[in-house]
């Protein structure tokens, strides 16, 4: 568990920020006039329900999408209006960490950890190899970078997809669901990988997650979000403390009586 870092008092300025972003899809809003800072060399965890904002905002951040109204800042430059050609710098800073891990399955572990080096950088082969055996003793994998990654377990993917997402040395690291489809005893790993990177690379980590364990172990400031809206921000104990309604039956996983009523309803009329 991390220690506490309360909020109240901490003056780390934003790398990233993000300012009344509204987002709306075929006339239904996934961002609701949401502002968020995203505090330098720390570990943002955001939660919500499925379908809240979370990977929306995500993809705000590194200019997938852009906001109908609002601004997003990465330090002194403004995302939301680069062209496609300025923003090369900006992807080169942030890595990406994929729900799915998102390897290229006909690529060694090897050549998929070196593709942004391939792609980004000209650095000779010797050194990429060099890189890429780093990244794989960084993330407790190595003498993995001959194998295809359908030879490895699950939370080994996680961990080579990791690789690949600080092989440029980033600033920032977004986490979309990184423990999706992995046991409690993977998830760990993944989430001591996630501290480890932070203490030892100074890297600002925005983990977007439905896992409360984790989120906890992890978090130096954590976000609920709900219908494209900011319910609560704060350091941990806020969240253990709260007594909001809708925050505190998503950390206990208590659905609401009329989620209960609807499952009810389908069963009764199933019997009729």
């Amino acid at each position: 568990m991390k220690p506490s870092n309360p909020s109240s008092g901490d003056t780390t300025p934003p790398i990233i920020r993000l300012e009344s972003i509204t987002k709306a899809f075929g006339g239904v809003r996934a961002l609701n006039g949401i502002s968020l800072g995203f505090p330098t060399g720390r570990t943002t965890v955001v939660l919500g329900p499925s379908g809240c904002g979370k990977s929306v905002m995500l993809k705000h951040i590194i200019g997938l999408l852009r906001p109908d109204q609002g601004e997003v800042w990465f330090q002194s430059q403004r995302v939301d209006r680069m062209r496609e050609h300025e923003l090369v710098d900006i992807r080169r800073r942030v890595g990406f960490l994929f729900q799915q891990g998102a390897l290229f399955d006909s690529m060694t572990v090897g050549q998929n950890i070196a593709f942004p080096l391939r792609e980004h950088t000209d650095i000779s082969r010797a050194d990429r190899h060099e890189r890429v055996d780093h990244m794989l003793e960084l993330v407790g994998v190595p003498g993995t970078a001959r194998r295809m990654p359908s030879e490895l377990s699950g939370g080994q993917r996680k961990r080579i997809a990791l690789a690949r997402s600080i092989v440029l040395n980033p600033e920032v690291v977004l986490y979309d669901e990184p423990t999706t489809g992995l046991d409690p005893i993977r998830s760990d790993v993944i989430a001591q990988l996630i501290l480890r990177l932070q203490d030892t690379l100074s890297i600002t980590s925005i983990v977007v997650t439905h896992d409360i364990t984790t989120a906890f172990k992890i978090a130096d400031t954590m976000v609920m979000m709900n219908e494209g809206r900011i319910l609560l921000q704060g350091d941990p104990d806020l969240f253990r403390n709260t007594d909001d309604d809708v925050i505190r039956r998503f950390l206990d996983g208590r659905a609401s009586p009329e989620e209960l009523g609807e499952l009810t309803n389908n069963f009764e009329g199933n019997d009729s």
